[in-house]
C-alpha cells in the first residue's frame, strides 16, 4: 500500500510538471492578448484528473513563469487561478461530471477572473482607460475555446476508460 501511494506522489508530480510546461510552451503560440484559451484546457485537464488544488498549484506555477519568462502581465495570474480552482470543485460537486468543471472554469476565469483583473491592472500596473468590465469579453471568449476543447478531451478520454485509469494511477477520487 505505501509503495502504491508513492508512485501516486511521483506520478502527480511529473503529470504536473508536465502540463505546467506544457501551459507555458503552447500559450505564446496560441495567445492574443488576454486570451489563452489553452491555460483553460489544461486547468479543467488537471482539476478533472487531480482536483482543485493541484489545479490552482498548476495555474499558479504556470502564470508565473509566464509572467517571469515571457513577459505575459499579471492577467496571466488573475486568469487563471479562480477557474482553476472552480473547475475542481465544481468537478467534485457535481459528481464528476466533466461539464460541471468546464462551467467552473468559465465563472472562475470568465467572470471572476476578469473582473478582479480590472483593478490589478487599472491600479496596480496603471492602465488608463479600462473599465471594470474591460477583460470580460475576452476571458469568456478564451474560457469558452478551452472549455469546449476540454470538454471534448476529456469525453473521449473518458469513452475510452482513460480518465478512470489515469484518475485511479494519480490516486484521484473517480466517478462513474
Amino acid at each position: 500500500m505505501q509503495k502504491n501511494k508513492e508512485s501516486n506522489k511521483v506520478f502527480k508530480m511529473v503529470l504536473l510538471s508536465m502540463t505546467v510546461a506544457i501551459g507555458v510552451v503552447i500559450s505564446p503560440i496560441l495567445r492574443v492578448e488576454g486570451m489563452c484559451p489553452t491555460a483553460h484546457l489544461v486547468n479543467i485537464v488537471v482539476a478533472v484528473l487531480m482536483g482543485p488544488w493541484y489545479a490552482l498549484l498548476n495555474a499558479t506555477l504556470t502564470a508565473i513563469i509566464r509572467m517571469l519568462f515571457l513577459s505575459i502581465p499579471p492577467l496571466a495570474l488573475t486568469g487563471s487561478v479562480f477557474g482553476a480552482v472552480l473547475s475542481g470543485l465544481l468537478y467534485r460537486l457535481t459528481k464528476g461530471k466533466i461539464i460541471g468543471a468546464v462551467i467552473g472554469e468559465i465563472v472562475g476565469t470568465g467572470i471572476i477572473g476578469a473582473l478582479v483583473s480590472y483593478p490589478v491592472m487599472a491600479f496596480l500596473m496603471g492602465r488608463d482607460g479600462l473599465t471594470a468590465f474591460f477583460y470580460l469579453p475576452m476571458f469568456l471568449g478564451a474560457t469558452i475555446m478551452g472549455g469546449v476543447a476540454a470538454f471534448f478531451f476529456l469525453t473521449a478520454l473518458k469513452k475510452m476508460g482513460q480518465l478512470r485509469e489515469f484518475q485511479q494511477k494519480l490516486g484521484s477520487e473517480t466517478y462513474d
